[in-house]
């Protein structure tokens, strides 16, 4: 299992930031290797990935909302995905945005890329993405506030 973890201040309210964040469908204009990611209903996505010219399509539930202070994720069927995104206030014009990924590498390229840390670089590289596209906008381009509660 590769663990990967990420964080990154971004300059702008806690609000904006959540809301740019659950616009799920935006992914791939941040992460790297996203292809597009559809949002089927309230807690279920559907992802199309490329990674080393692999391409894989996965489902995945979303396991825990609660707005301007977590979304966290789990894939669904044979492919061992998960991760969880914290939002914390600053200040009233900064938030942190913390990022933790853990997923099971699939063939050769990715144990080769786990071994070399490409995971962890990558989430580092969408953060910082992020952080851009939010900093830019100055506001997020759709909102979902709605909460969705942890199991158990």
């Amino acid at each position: 299992m590769t663990t990967a973890e990420a964080n990154v201040d971004i300059a702008s309210d806690i609000t904006t930031v959540y809301d740019q964040w659950t616009q799920f469908e935006d992914f791939p204009l941040f992460m790297e290797g996203v292809d597009e990611v559809t949002q089927v209903d309230d807690r279920h996505l559907h992802w199309k990935v490329s990674i080393a010219g692999v391409h894989r399509e996965f489902d995945a539930t979303i396991t825990e909302q609660i707005p301007e202070v977590r979304v966290a994720w789990k894939a669904d069927g044979g492919v061992r995905h998960a991760g969880v995104v914290d939002f914390h206030r600053v200040d009233e014009h900064r938030t942190n945005v913390a990022l933790k990924l853990d997923m099971d590498s699939h063939g050769l390229v990715e144990h080769v890329g786990d071994a070399l840390g490409v995971v962890e670089r990558r989430a580092k590289g969408d953060l910082k993405r992020f952080r851009l596209l939010v900093e830019k906008n100055q506001e997020a381009s759709g909102s979902w506030r709605g909460q969705v509660p942890r199991e158990g």
